[in-house]
Order: C-alpha cells, then sequence, then structure tokens
C-alpha cells in the first residue's frame, strides 16, 4: 500500500447529475436507501454469477448478504456487501463519471422537465448519487472480488471532487458510510431504516440485516414457480401485503415472458369494504422491477375498477426514469395493464365455468367493480359483459343467470334482450311492466341495481342481441305463438270514441308532465303504467339523477292507459258526473304510475288527495 491519495474532479455531467438528484429529482428522501440496497443487491448477483465461471475468488466463504448499521452519536449510517466489488479504475468509472452514451443529451432533457427513453437502473454510480440528499461526506470502501485487487475508499461530499485512496483490510463487497446532515439524523434509527426496508426492499433475494437481525424475512413469491409455491405460503403471503387475517378468496399467479416479461401474483379477498361503509378502496396492486418497489398501491398498472384486488406485479421490461420514481414509457405501462387486465378477466371466466359456487360468491361480493368496469372500460367491455350475472322471471329467487344464458334460451323469434330494472324482485313481480312479458311467455332479466341500466346502456348488445329496457315506449313484443289467451283486467274495451276522448282530456289535465297519454297493448291487469319516450334514458336512471341532483325534475314520459281496466271504465263515467273529482282520481293513477316506475313523486299532495278518495269511497 505505497500509493498516496489521489484527487479528482467529477466529470461535468456528474456535476449537473448531483445538482438534479439532490435538489429536483427525487421527491422522498427515503429513496436514497433503497437505491443503495438495489446496488448492493446488484453486485451480489453479478458475483453469485461470475463465482460460477471462475476458479478462484477473492473471500469465497463470506455470505452474500447485505448488512446494515449505524451509529446514532456520530450520526452515520453503513450499508455493506459482499458482493463483486470494485477496483481503483472502476470506482472512478462508476462514482466519478456517468459511463452512457447520450448522458449529456439526457442531462439536459431531464433539466428542461423532459423524459428520455432511457434506463440506468441496475447501473452503480446513478441511483448511488441519491446518498448526498441525506449525507454531507459520503465515503465508499471496495476491494473486488478478483484475487490480485486490493481494497480502495472513494470519498467526496458531493461538491465539485471525490478523493480515492489505499485502504487496508477490506473484505470482498462494497461499504457505503453515510456522514449524515444535521436535518437527516433520523436516519441513524433502527426503526426509521427498517420501515424503509420493509416498504421497498423486502423482496430483495439477498438477507438484508439491520444490526445483525435480517429484516426481509418473507420471500417474493410470484418470482418462484406455481408448483413449488404451497397454499399456505401464498396465503401468508396474501396477509402480509393485504395486512389481512383471513385468506384470500380467490388467487392469480400469472407468468409471461411474450410479449412483455411479467410476473404478477394476484389476490381477491373476502370482503368489500366499500359496501360495508368504510370509503373508496385505494389500489390495491404495487408495482415492482427485480423485486425493487417501483410503486406502491399503484393507480397506474390496473384499471380503477379493479382497485379491489391485491397483490403484486413484477416487470423487468419496464424502463424507469433515473429515480425509479415516474414510469418513462407510459405506452408500456398501457400494453402491461391490458395483458394483466385481460388475463384477470379470463382467470374470473374460468373460474366462473369450473366452480359456480365460488363465482357466485365472488359476484354478490365484487361483482358492483366489474358492473362499474363495464361502463368504463370500452377495450373490455366485451369480457366484462360476459362475468355478469342477474336474476330472471325463468330463475329462482336467488339464483344467477349469465347473458350467455339467457341468450341460449331464447325463443327463435326473439331478437332482443329484454331487462327491467328495480328495487326488488318481489316489486317488479307484483308491478305492471311484467304482464305482457309473462302473457307472451318471455324471459327478462332483473335488473336490481342501479348500476344496472348504466351497464345495460354501454354494453348496448351482446351476443349480436340489442339490450331493451322492458320500460321503453316503442317496446315490440315478439308473438312467440306461446301467448296466453287472457282477457284483459276481465273487463270490456271502452269504445272507441269514449277512449279517444278520455284520453286527450287526461292529456290535457296532466299537461307537460307527460308527453302522451295513449291506450296501452302491454297492459292485463294493471289500469296504468309510465314508459320511457327516451329509448335511452330509463326510469332508473332518472332516479339517480333525482337522487344526485336537487334540482333534477322528472323529464315528461308516456302515460299508457289499460282501456278495459274498470277503473278506466269508472273514470270515463265519473269524468261526465263528477268532473272535479274525477281530476283528482286521474291525478293519482299517474302518481300511482310514477311510484311503480320507482321515481319519487311529492308526498304531500299525493296523502293529502289518497284522503279524498277514500272519503269519498266510505260515503257510498
Amino acid at each position: 500500500m505505497t500509493q498516496k491519495t489521489e484527487t479528482n474532479e467529477f466529470q461535468a455531467e456528474v456535476k449537473q447529475m448531483l445538482d438534479i438528484v439532490i435538489h429536483s429529482l427525487y421527491t422522498e428522501h427515503d429513496i436514497f436507501l433503497r437505491e443503495l440496497i438495489s446496488n448492493s443487491a446488484d453486485a451480489l448477483e453479478k458475483f453469485r454469477h461470475q463465482q460460477l465461471v471462475e476458479d478462484e475468488v477473492f473471500d469465497p466463504g463470506a455470505s452474500l448478504e447485505i448488512n446494515i448499521t449505524f451509529d446514532d452519536k456520530e450520526h452515520t449510517l453503513t450499508i455493506t456487501d459482499s458482493g463483486f466489488g470494485m477496483t481503483k479504475e472502476e470506482l472512478k468509472k462508476n462514482l466519478g463519471t456517468i459511463a452512457h452514451s447520450g448522458s449529456k443529451n439526457f442531462l439536459s432533457a431531464i433539466s428542461e422537465a423532459a423524459q428520455k427513453d432511457v434506463s440506468l437502473i441496475g447501473q452503480f454510480g446513478v441511483g448511488f448519487y441519491a446518498s448526498f440528499m441525506v449525507a454531507k461526506k459520503v465515503r465508499v470502501l471496495s476491494r473486488s472480488y478478483r484475487t490480485d485487487e486490493e481494497g480502495y475508499e472513494w470519498s467526496s461530499d458531493g461538491t465539485g471532487s471525490y478523493t480515492i485512496s489505499p485502504a487496508s483490510g477490506l473484505h470482498r463487497g462494497t461499504k457505503v458510510v453515510l456522514e449524515l446532515k444535521d436535518d437527516c439524523h433520523k436516519y441513524a434509527d433502527e426503526y426509521t431504516i427498517k420501515n424503509i426496508i420493509e416498504q421497498y426492499s423486502n423482496f430483495v433475494p439477498f438477507p438484508i440485516k439491520v444490526n445483525g437481525g435480517t429484516v426481509n424475512t418473507v420471500q417474493a413469491v410470484w418470482t418462484r414457480s406455481k408448483n413449488e409455491i404451497k397454499d399456505e405460503e401464498y396465503d401468508e403471503f396474501y396477509k402480509f401485503i393485504s395486512n389481512a387475517a383471513d385468506d384470500p378468496m380467490l388467487r392469480l399467479h400469472f407468468m409471461a415472458d411474450a410479449p412483455l416479461s411479467i410476473r404478477s401474483l394476484l389476490f381477491v379477498p373476502q370482503e368489500n369494504f366499500e359496501v360495508l361503509g368504510l370509503g373508496r378502496l385505494d389500489p390495491g396492486v404495487s408495482l415492482y422491477c427485480q423485486k425493487i418497489l417501483i410503486e406502491q398501491h399503484s393507480n397506474n398498472i390496473l384499471p380503477e375498477w379493479l382497485r379491489f384486488v391485491k397483490g403484486v406485479i413484477d416487470s423487468e421490461d419496464l424502463p424507469l426514469n433515473i429515480s425509479r420514481q415516474a414510469l418513462q414509457d407510459n405506452m408500456l405501462v398501457t400494453k402491461i395493464r391490458k395483458v394483466i387486465t385481460t388475463r384477470f378477466l379470463k382467470f374470473l371466466a374460468e373460474t366462473a365455468k369450473k366452480d359456480t359456487e365460488t363465482y357466485e360468491k365472488f359476484w354478490k361480493t365484487f361483482g358492483i367493480f366489474l358492473k362499474e368496469g363495464a361502463t368504463q372500460d370500452f377495450t373490455h367491455r366485451e369480457a366484462i359483459a360476459k362475468l355478469l350475472r342477474f336474476e330472471s322471471s325463468s330463475s329462482e329467487p336467488g339464483q344467477l343467470i349469465s347473458l350467455a344464458e339467457y341468450v341460449e334460451r331464447m325463443n327463435e323469434k326473439q331478437e332482443e334482450i329484454y331487462y327491467i330494472n328495480g328495487p326488488s324482485r318481489e316489486a317488479l313481480e307484483n308491478g305492471p311492466y311484467l304482464e305482457s312479458f309473462k302473457q307472451h311467455d318471455l324471459e327478462i332479466i332483473y335488473a336490481l341495481e342501479p348500476i344496472d341500466d348504466f351497464v345495460f346502456s354501454h354494453l348496448g348488445e351482446f351476443d349480436g342481441k340489442k339490450l331493451v329496457s322492458a320500460d321503453r315506449a316503442d317496446l315490440k313484443l315478439p308473438e312467440t305463438g306461446k301467448e296466453k289467451k287472457e282477457d284483459k283486467a276481465d273487463g270490456k274495451d271502452l269504445d272507441k270514441p269514449v277512449a279517444e276522448s278520455l284520453l286527450k282530456w287526461m292529456k290535457e289535465l296532466l299537461g307537460d308532465r307527460v308527453k302522451e297519454v295513449k291506450s296501452s297493448d302491454r297492459l292485463v291487469d294493471s289500469p296504468a303504467i309510465i314508459v320511457n319516450p327516451d329509448g335511452f334514458m330509463t326510469s332508473s336512471m332518472e332516479r339517480i339523477m333525482q337522487v344526485q341532483g336537487k334540482e333534477h325534475s322528472i323529464s315528461a314520459k308516456n302515460l299508457e292507459i289499460n282501456t278495459s281496466h274498470p277503473l278506466i271504465a269508472g273514470l270515463a263515467d265519473m269524468r261526465i258526473n263528477d268532473e272535479n273529482f274525477a281530476k283528482n282520481v286521474v291525478e293519482q293513477i299517474y302518481d300511482n304510475a310514477l311510484i311503480q316506475a320507482g321515481l319519487m313523486v311529492e308526498p304531500r299532495n299525493m296523502v293529502a288527495r289518497s284522503y279524498e278518495i277514500l272519503e269519498r269511497a266510505l260515503q257510498k
């Protein structure tokens, strides 16, 4: 060790890099530790591969691990690995220069807040500069794995120069010693360091020891073959990443090498906490690159409607910006999101086919999220449609069917899929909208949630069959040959002139509240029904608008009248004998029809009118 200390100036680009890193690039100071651990892991991996091809290496018995120690009195933090190590020239090259083509252009672009398609991850020397965010001085002591090399110490305060001097007594690998800035003394604290490791570096494939105790005890099981992993290991991993106490409902372990390198492990929880009133769920999938956390609970890697999914996605193909905090290539992220989303929907379809009971449990818990996806995600809408489940007039209460099952048993003369929205199965089956379907022996889907109408309107069709709401004014049911011959409400139709006069009078009375009052060919037992002249705006959509916007008033509907119903026949007579009371009856018929359509009415006027009608009835 006869060599003396050598002082060198930083390459100009390094000075720029230091300024950018320290003052503007990183948004969280904790990132420095992730970068140093990642560099150490890279060095360990590189040595492990080198050891396979070289017979002689320095210090072959040293354990492949990362050790972190600190001195809270001297305010220092030390990160040591037993990896590849560096020679004197490699210290200069890796820590004094940026040996990458186009580096000047890259730095210029970064300075202008632009992003280039470059990736410096895995190169010791770039993430390393993040050390100067928290350290007033950094020392790097390193000895190469080569048996004929000596150890050296690199040192700098991050301003304009660095020194290199011989260092004796070093083991193979690299030791980074940070003399912390006055406002960064918290990084010489065991609790703080462990928290950072658990958040960003918990799945590094080498032991990370803090004061002798291993912190990263959980394996990155997503990188292992599915055949090697026990159910218990999957469940424990799920509980760890989700902070859950119970086992997951479903899991998907998915690996792909083309067109992208992806390793993913996704879980579906047992409970939907949004339904429990605990607020909107945050995304539950974290993004990794080679087991290093890039974005926790990522907003980018899965569509928002899959926010209930928990797990990890790891891709070696991710080009990251220099801070590893922002993804450079949004197009690539889009491709990964599409691949993962497509595979997850395929997994749900496979589950629905192989294990109906489990899928129905999933649907009842998380189906609302798929419905949200059907209204938002055009790319995956067709796949989502196949996963939707509903009750229908041909299913038992609680029994769910798919749209494919409905289509499969459609009448040969039927060209459309029919649905009706309502608050409950019982309310729908006791309402007026199903009467004509029963008469024609046609199945109708029960849409029992407000969002269902939005789902069907966005789908538009399924398997080439148009989706049609039963409350449309222009509804035309096919003649199936199975029509039940029933007398409408056991009454006789009003004479045509009388009916036309009555309908015209009712329209004048109701005014702009209705677009038309017309005779109905769909009613059997009910006296009246509200239908929508607008094929898009269904009653359930309007109900949502009423709830969300206090100023929203009910748009004008069509009122269809069953002219064979005894009530309507009596109304025609009463109009002549007591027109004022007949007006009250018309108002009540209209309000009743609105209520059956699920639309809100002014209760005070309706209650007062109801009492008048009851009082009149008792007088008889």
